[in-house]
């Protein structure tokens, strides 16, 4: 194994479409602020707890430089989120919005079942569980929907589309600001576990937001039967890190 090994072979298609939803105007500065909120590592979801393997990653799998590092959420970027928790989201929005119950709990399900190791489960019930109790005391947020989410175990992107599904945002950038929050929350994980210093974390941020926009595409246009959270070197590693001797995440 190398580091720069993918997670896994990934089946590459050309997207057949540029633009999934059609332009629309600027979006209202509450929208946007909103946005911006839920992608801050400020929000209290304890998302800087996780690293999603990378730290089990700089021990077992030789991610120990900035280009490893780089290169690793770049695949994690494009091989799951993308493929998982991205197109999760891009089909809650609308349910939410619709009050689409039934095709909620199904997305919500999903994730659930599909998560391969307990910390990954864990990771996605806590964080969602917090983005609920944070929407609770938010202004704007619907009752009826926080209510029926909390009776389902809320996943993190079930939680996130609903905390999103108020807003004038259109879908894709909505997913633009949950996969830059990822992002952030990454590269501080990559700071600290491999370490290295600030401006080798902004240059791997700066790779991460060139590579988001096509991997929102991507979810966008990925139907039921495509999604996915098949990444076996990722729950492997996942799987280990739970006896890891000395760690800093809980992830």
């Amino acid at each position: 194994m190398t580091p720069n090994a993918p997670l896994m072979t990934p089946a590459v298609e050309p997207l057949l479409v540029a633009d999934a939803e059609p332009a629309t105007s600027a979006l209202p500065a509450a929208s946007l602020l909103q946005l911006i909120w839920l992608a801050s590592p400020a929000l209290p979801v304890g998302g800087f707890s996780y690293s999603e393997g990378l730290e089990i990653a700089v021990e077992r799998a030789g991610v120990s430089t900035e280009s490893h590092a780089a290169d690793w959420l770049a695949d994690q970027l494009h091989l799951t989120l993308a493929r998982g928790d991205l197109a999760v989201i891009a089909q809650a929005i609308p349910a939410w919005r619709a009050g689409d119950l039934a095709r909620i709990q199904q997305l919500n399900d999903w994730v659930l079942q599909t998560r391969e190791t307990g910390e990954f489960r864990q990771q996605t019930e806590q964080m969602g569980r917090s983005l609920l109790d944070w929407l609770r005391n938010h202004d704007g947020a619907n009752a009826a929907h926080i209510a029926a989410c909390a009776r389902m175990l809320p996943t993190y992107p079930v939680a996130f589309a609903l905390a999103a599904s108020p807003t004038a945002a259109s879908v894709r950038d909505c997913l633009l600001a949950y996969a830059f929050g990822w992002a952030e929350n990454m590269m501080q994980a990559a700071l600290k576990s491999v370490p290295l210093g600030q401006s080798a974390g902004q240059r791997i941020l700066a790779r991460l937001a060139r590579d988001i926009p096509a991997a929102v595409e991507s979810a966008l246009l990925l139907p039921d039967d495509q999604r996915q959270a098949f990444s076996p070197m990722l729950a492997i590693l996942s799987a280990q890190h739970e006896t890891q001797y000395s760690r800093l995440f809980r992830s």
